[in-house]
């Protein structure tokens, strides 16, 4: 089952560290994820989603917005809104690497470290009945899970997404080459697409507007004479950030960003 949350790695040594998929170290917008997990095994490493439920649904926009608060603002969200870790694989229990094993074997040794413990910290729902799969694919949605996810009982961990994820709503990564509008709040995002296209989004959000600005105050303003292919200018930005889009609006000269990875 996948959640709309924040891919997020806990990794337990002297301390927790909670790391995004981009490799950025979140520990301090989800303490309330990193101090329960000081009661794992040390040397334990899992891999799961951080997830926001408000009034029995997974809330995205809350999981944004705890991820780019500070101060006050995030010990308020905290208070307010307490987060969840919907784990789904264990890569490390105790030193052991278990990223080469089954993924049986590896559910099997996240249900026995995390049974003890309990939520916040919890396995995310798992079955080998395709009936079973079927009827959570079709009744969660009301919840806000996006979709189910399909893995080989015998495969091995890999980080590049050797799994297949089933959604309701499709869709794909593309890299951030720009963006429209001031470096302190952009309003549009040069994607490149899979196709070799480059194209300009539709307006993106607060949260998506506020990341960006952040990444470009890291890697520079960029170079303000690149052009989209449809002949609309953008100022170019640094490598390495990747946006999640609506992969059916690719078709089109404008492309809906729904969030950053």
């Amino acid at each position: 089952m996948e959640n709309d949350g924040d891919r997020g790695v806990v990794w337990r040594r002297d301390a927790v560290r909670i790391q995004t998929r981009a490799g950025r170290d979140a520990t301090e917008q989800w303490l309330d994820i990193a101090a329960p997990a000081m009661a794992l095994p040390r040397d334990t490493v899992l891999d799961g989603e951080l997830v926001i439920w408000r009034a029995g649904r997974v809330d995205f926009g809350a999981v944004r917005s705890r991820s780019s608060a500070r101060g006050r603002r995030l010990a308020g969200l905290m208070q307010q809104w307490p987060a969840t870790f919907a784990a789904f694989d264990c890569l490390m229990l105790g030193a052991r690497d278990l990223r080469g094993r089954p993924y049986t074997e590896r559910r099997a040794a996240l249900l026995d470290v995390l049974e003890p413990l309990g939520p916040p910290l919890q396995p995310v729902p798992a079955t080998d009945d395709v009936d079973v799969a079927r009827v959570w694919y079709e009744t969660l949605t009301a919840q806000s899970v996006e979709g189910i996810v399909a893995k080989r009982a015998d495969g091995p961990y890999r980080a590049n997404r050797s799994w297949k994820k089933i959604r309701h709503n499709e869709s794909m990564d593309v890299a951030v080459v720009g963006y429209v509008g001031p470096p302190g709040r952009p309003r549009r995002l040069a994607l490149r697409l899979p196709d070799g296209r480059c194209v300009l989004s539709r307006p993106v959000s607060a949260v998506v507007s506020a990341e960006v600005a952040e990444h470009i105050a890291g890697s520079g303003p960029g170079v303000a004479s690149a052009w989209a292919d449809d002949g609309e200018p953008y100022v170019t930005t640094g490598p390495g950030l990747v946006a999640e889009v609506a992969s059916g609006t690719t078709r089109h000269s404008t492309v809906t960003v729904m969030r950053l990875r």
